[in-house]
């Protein structure tokens, strides 16, 4: 069996959006995924489904793995004709250690490529609004580990050097050593009032920042009782952050949210949310797949031209709905003797990408007003109309159409199966009062939400919001009243309610 290929993949300082093109694109391709403490989970979605994921993350005093055991994990999977992604915090070249797995590779005749990362003593430093250069104040940046190998004898450390610089310096893993890194500094010759900062979790929703300079530093990281992992900053630049501040300013900074929606369609809500500065954690709840007989789908499609109507209620229904035109050998053209309607604008978009514009949109997404817009287009008696839906869609509609004199054919065209995934990590949370908001985009998706948890595990201080009538008619059934309902029962309108209610809170 010929060698597999390694590929050492900077993740970045945490933020997931700075993975690179490149990143992302051989994550796409791994057969095992290694990846450490720092690196978002978020990218682990880029890898293939049936990726092996192997955790080997770092922490003081607690190392899942040893240095050399992960060398060989990479040499051993490798060896078998795997594709393995070492995922890596930062940049693999910047206090990664990721020469030494390069080393070892090469040792070992393993093939390897080096995906560069962007690394926190940049990228943590923009977030917290302190550029590592400007021409006012210094023209040169230093990159120094504040946490050297045990085994030196003598520090490498150049602090005189250093001390006289006027380069901004960036201490990586400095929060332990930071009494002798100033001590030294100081010593040296430079300014004990030099402006310094201390960044923890930079670049994520987590990030806190402790502003002071040489001298005070230290006594305040005491008072503060401030924790690694943090990145230090010291230098003239860091007084611009008073002005320069702009990640902390997002008007969802610091709220951590937990999405409902199913995972193939959370990245719009995830992704705005995070645009925002929110915490997101997707607790999918609902997955969806194809029927497992779509004998019934095949059926109506065959029997497409006997339809007056074809309601589509989601855009998975669309989804599915052409999906299975597909497979028979047909396209939009199939549909001419058809009139369509579809609920809601990202409904009505899906319908339009697939060369057709719908006849009806109603204004309003309840099932009476689909009814009216219906019957106002014309007359319901004697109508056949398809409704194309998920399993477990609530009857209401085609009950009401069935009640205005039309004949409906409701199918299953997809399913909704439940999906746990990160339901662990959710339930810890919410026992230590650690979540803000809980968004829920279907009925369906609170219904396998409070499968997965329990009412009384929600308190009074966690906020739910819902898209609109018919899903805050089933949070209800469960006990709760959303905090916050969609106007518009869209995406945008259920992230419009939560800016509306945080900006009130805060005035």
């Amino acid at each position: 069996m010929s060698n597999g290929y390694v590929y050492l993949v900077g993740a970045g300082p945490g933020d997931p959006g700075l993975l690179t093109l490149r990143g992302k694109e051989v994550l796409a391709r791994a057969d095992l995924v290694v990846y450490d403490h720092l690196v978002s989970p978020r990218l682990l979605d880029y890898a293939p489904l049936k990726a092996e994921q192997i955790y080997v993350g770092k922490q003081a005093s607690h190392h899942t793995l040893s240095q050399d055991k992960i060398n060989q994990l990479l040499v051993d999977r490798a060896r078998a004709g795997a594709t393995v992604v070492r995922l890596k915090g930062g940049d693999p070249f910047v206090f990664g250690r990721g020469s030494e797995e390069a080393l070892a590779l090469v040792e070992a005749g393993i093939a390897f490529e080096v995906v560069p990362g962007i690394t926190a003593g940049i990228a943590a430093a923009a977030y917290a609004g302190i550029p590592v250069t400007d021409r006012s104040f210094t023209s040169s940046f230093a990159m120094i580990t504040g946490h050297e190998a045990e085994d030196k004898i003598d520090s490498s450390i150049n602090w005189p050097s250093l001390a006289t610089s006027n380069s901004t310096l960036a201490f990586y893993m400095g929060v332990r050593n930071l009494p002798r890194i100033c001590e030294n500094l100081t010593k040296h010759g430079l300014d004990a009032q030099t402006p310094a900062a201390l960044i923890r979790w930079g670049t994520t929703t987590r990030q806190e920042v402790l502003v002071g300079s040489v001298a005070s530093l230290p006594q305040l990281v005491k008072e503060a009782d401030f924790k690694p992992p943090a990145l230090l900053l010291i230098g003239q630049v860091v007084a611009l952050r008073a002005k320069l501040k702009w990640f902390e300013l997002r008007p969802l900074f610091g709220k951590r949210i937990v999405v409902t929606r199913a995972r193939a369609q959370a990245s719009q809500l995830s992704s705005r949310l995070e645009q925002l500065g929110a915490e997101v954690i997707e607790l999918p709840t609902i997955r969806i797949q194809p029927p497992e007989d779509p004998t019934a789908l095949q059926q109506a499609i065959a029997e497409l031209a006997s339809f007056d109507w074809i309601v589509f209620t989601s855009t998975n229904a669309v989804d599915a709905f052409f999906a299975g035109l597909e497979k028979a050998g047909l396209d939009a053209r199939a549909l001419v003797a058809n009139r369509i309607c579809a609920i809601g604008p990202a409904t009505s978009k899906r319908v339009r990408q697939f060369g057709i514009r719908p006849d009806v949109q109603p204004e309003e997404f309840t099932t009476a007003d689909i009814v009216e817009s219906l019957a106002a287009r014309q007359q319901l008696v004697g109508r056949r109309i398809l409704c194309p839906r998920a399993n477990i869609a609530p009857k209401d509609l085609p009950e009401a159409l069935t009640a205005g004199g039309a004949t409906v054919k409701e199918i299953a065209a997809y399913y909704t199966v439940p999906d746990n995934t990160n339901a662990d990590e959710v339930l810890g949370l919410l026992d230590q009062g650690q979540i803000d908001w809980i968004t829920f985009t279907s009925s369906s998706t609170v219904k396998n939400f409070f499968a997965v948890v329990k009412p009384e595990a929600l308190d009074t201080k966690v906020y739910l919001a819902s898209i609109g009538p018919l899903t805050s008619t089933t949070i209800k059934q469960f006990g709760f009243t959303p905090a916050v309902e969609a106007e518009q029962y869209t995406i945008n309108g259920l992230i419009e309610a939560i800016l509306s209610w945080e900006s009130s809170e805060k005035e």
